[in-house]
């Protein structure tokens, strides 16, 4: 039996394989090893591929078929478990394992040309817009921010400094209590503001090197707000606040 239509070239033997079983529609559990080997046989013999590697691994194919074709001549063997071993059963295994890869190639390569077809536009914001930054009243930002904001500020790094505390270490030792006095800070205050005329809030805070300092720091800092010595400002939202000191008249 002939093959009525032959293609140019297959990607291997276990494609012409493959091939031969879906035209002839044909059970791959169950493959006529007699019809298939004749087919892949005349497929050979009509073959005009001259690579010698490429030829080896259909001849190899072929020597194959010819084996399982002699084999299911014999009586079958028995396995230990006493079941008959079909000797295509590893050629089927094969061409599953190819058929599930042939598939997903197949696969995978719509999803390439799909993908090709896809286009994505540059954007084309007007410059204008793009730099636009919505403006924001001053005032009305910082009409409650003195003491929320500040208080804010205050607890974040309250917190950042009981991060610090080592939670094993700070069990044992002497523990000496520390006298810091309103009085004093507002001293160091005025000593600091002599060599800073504009500095952050924050980072005054975070130079402290306890609890008990930040504390009195930010005390130190309120009565300086309502003596009139600094000003509090902000220049946009959740920006750090800046303290500038005012210089006397």
């Amino acid at each position: 039996m002939g093959i009525p239509v032959k293609l140019d070239a297959f990607e291997g033997p276990l494609d012409l394989l493959l091939h031969l079983i879906e035209k002839n529609k044909i059970d791959i559990y169950d493959i006529p090893i007699v019809e298939i080997t004749n087919q892949y046989m005349e497929y050979i013999r009509a073959m005009e591929q001259e690579d010698l590697n490429v030829m080896s691994e259909f001849l190899l194919m072929a020597a194959t078929l010819l084996d399982i074709k002699c084999r299911m001549l014999l009586p079958r063997e028995v396995n230990e478990e006493g079941e008959e071993e079909d000797p295509r059963q590893e050629l089927v295994e094969q061409l599953l394992q190819y058929k599930m890869y042939k598939y997903m190639s197949l696969e995978l390569k719509d999803r390439q040309v799909e993908g090709e077809l896809i286009f994505f536009r540059e954007p084309d914001i007007p410059q204008e817009v793009e730099e636009y930054i919505e403006p924001v009243n001053l005032d009305e930002l910082l009409s409650g921010v003195t003491l929320g904001r500040l208080n804010q500020v205050f607890q974040d790094v309250l917190r950042r400094q009981k991060e610090k505390i080592d939670p094993v270490r700070s069990r044992y030792g002497k523990i000496e209590k520390e006298e810091v006095t309103l009085p004093e800070k507002l001293q160091y205050m005025e000593s600091y503001m002599q060599t800073h005329k504009s500095f952050s809030f924050r980072n005054l805070l975070e130079a402290q090197s306890s609890r008990t300092q930040i504390v009195v720091t930010f005390l130190a800092m309120l009565e300086l707000m309502k003596t009139g010595r600094i000003r509090v400002s902000q220049e946009e939202a959740f920006s750090d606040i800046q303290i500038t000191v005012v210089q006397n008249g």
